[in-house]
Parts: structure tokens; sequence; C-alpha cells
């Protein structure tokens, strides 16, 4: 096993988060000149996605202000378990998390996986938002910051084991257009970093860039393609990319995002890092994350 101890990677986070709040609250200036009249010839993009995943990574959208987002999300085996484990359908794993709009650019989040018995929390902010009229910007831009602790019992408790063998963090950049009514796309340059990563074949810091885009079938459905790739001699073999296929419904509510996956994990961590399925290999699970928002203030 290798490990990273650069604490700047914490004091980074904490730093950028303080940066966000700070933003945040200074963010409020737009709703005062809007509520001033000031605002009123700027048409800014909305519904770039239907919520604020694509499939696994975080969409150019964030929960608005006052807005509680429950989101459970489930993963299935791979169909090419075959008839014994039912193509899938006998293993499972599943996240639960709850995510808060502190403001219409500012959204924090926390949540609890199944897989690696994970905690994990987010923190994201827009700085850009795509506009036209009195105020031109041609993309949206948002910053995404996120930490994960995995809780399983050491493979080994005799040994000196360290907290922070068990800590993961994440940085991404979410930079983006909707280009017309029925279609948006995304990058989504990451960086992944692991305390403790299992051999000297992989790295503790991970690039990767991911790709997703939506494409609006009615008012209510759409598909969504995502994929991301992992730049080489990083991971060790064994590992895939992401990639993912989905079709989204909204009904009032909720969002219903159905999709096919190669990816078991839902935090970056699992699904960039250490993804193991092969997609043209039959290694393709069924998944869904269902969002249910509630207006809170």
């Amino acid at each position: 096993m290798k490990f990273s101890t650069n604490i700047t990677w914490r004091w980074g986070l904490l730093v950028f988060g303080f940066l966000l709040m700070h933003t945040a609250i200074h963010s409020q200036e737009d709703d005062l000149l809007a509520l001033l009249g000031e605002d009123e010839s700027t048409d800014y993009a909305f519904a770039s996605f239907k919520t604020n995943r694509v499939i696994n990574l975080h969409s150019l959208e964030n929960t608005g202000k006052g807005v509680l987002d429950i989101k459970i999300s489930h993963r299935f085996g791979f169909l090419s378990g075959g008839v014994y484990e039912l193509f899938g359908l006998d293993q499972a794993s599943i996240r639960i998390g709850g995510e808060y709009g502190i403001s219409d650019r500012f959204m924090i989040g926390l949540g609890r996986s199944s897989f690696e018995k994970t905690y994990d929390g987010f923190m994201k902010y827009k700085l850009l938002r795509q506009s036209k009229g009195k105020k031109n910007m041609p993309i949206t831009a948002s910053l995404l910051a996120t930490t994960a602790i995995q809780t399983l019992k050491f493979a080994d408790p005799t040994r000196d084991n360290l907290f922070s063998s068990r800590l993961y963090y994440t940085v991404q950049a979410i930079v983006g257009r909707k280009f017309s009514e029925s279609f948006s796309l995304q990058l989504s340059p990451t960086l992944v970093h692991r305390n403790l990563v299992a051999s000297n074949e992989e790295k503790n810091d991970i690039f990767a860039l991911g790709i997703a885009s939506r494409m609006k079938l009615s008012k209510r459905t759409s598909i969504n393609l995502e994929y991301i790739y992992v730049a080489p001699n990083q991971i060790a073999d064994g590992f895939t990319n992401s990639l993912s296929i989905g079709f989204d419904i909204e009904t009032g509510g909720h969002v219903f995002q159905l999709h096919f996956t190669n990816s078991t994990s839902m935090i970056e961590k699992g699904f960039i890092a250490e993804n193991t399925g092969n997609f043209f290999d039959g290694d393709i699970g069924f998944g869904f994350n269902v969002s249910r928002v509630f207006t809170v203030n």
C-alpha cells in the first residue's frame, strides 16, 4: 500500500469552503439588482439538465435557494452475472443523501453509501451563469469540492491503522452550455486525491475529464450520456473508464433517472478512480436516482 499525508489538501479544501461561503454572501447582490429592476433585460439559461446530477457526475444545475433535495440512488449488479445473479438484481448498492441550496449559486450536500460504507459531503458554487441580453455569458461554470470517508473495518486491526488513510478528496470544475432547448453539453475536469492506495501502480492523485450531454425528448423526458476519461498511467490494470446512458422522467416534485452504467460506486473516488466494470464485456448494471425536492425556506 502507498500512503500520502499531503496536509495541504485538507487546508486547501477548508480555505476553498470559506471562499465559497464568502462569495455566496456577495452573490445576493444579484437578487438586489433584480429587485431594483437593473436585471430585467438579462435572460438566464435554466434547466440545462433535469437535476443537479447527470447520472454519476454533478451537472451544471444547482438546488435552488431554500430547497431541500432528498436523493435515493441505487445500483444493481452487472448483467454479465447471468441467470445465477438474476442479471445483477441479486446485488445492490445504495446511496441516500440530502442536498440544500444556501443560495441559487451555492449548495451543500451529505450522503451515505452502502458501497464501502462511505460517508460523503460536498460544496458546489456556480461561478458563471449562461445568459444573454444585458449580461452576455456563453457558458455556465461551477466549482465542486467533495470529501469522503470509508468506514469499513480495517483488514488487519493489529497494525498501526491511521484515520487519515480512510479519507478521499475531489476538486472538479464543471463547464458547459445549453446550446438549444433540446441539447446541453458539459465538461468536468477533475482531480481525485486518495490518501491511501492499494499498490505502487496507483497514483494518489488522479486526473480525469468527464463529458456529459442531455438530449430533451419531450417537456418531461430526456436522454443523458456520460463518459469519464482517466489520464493514462494513474490506475492499476483492471480499472476502467466509467460509461453510462440514462433516461430522465420528471413527474411534478420528483425526477426519476433510470440508467445503465458500468459503475457501482456513486462517489467520485469510486466511479472515477476505482471503476472495474467493462461496459463492452457486459459489465453493465441497471440503476436509478430518485430526486424529491421540498421548499424549506
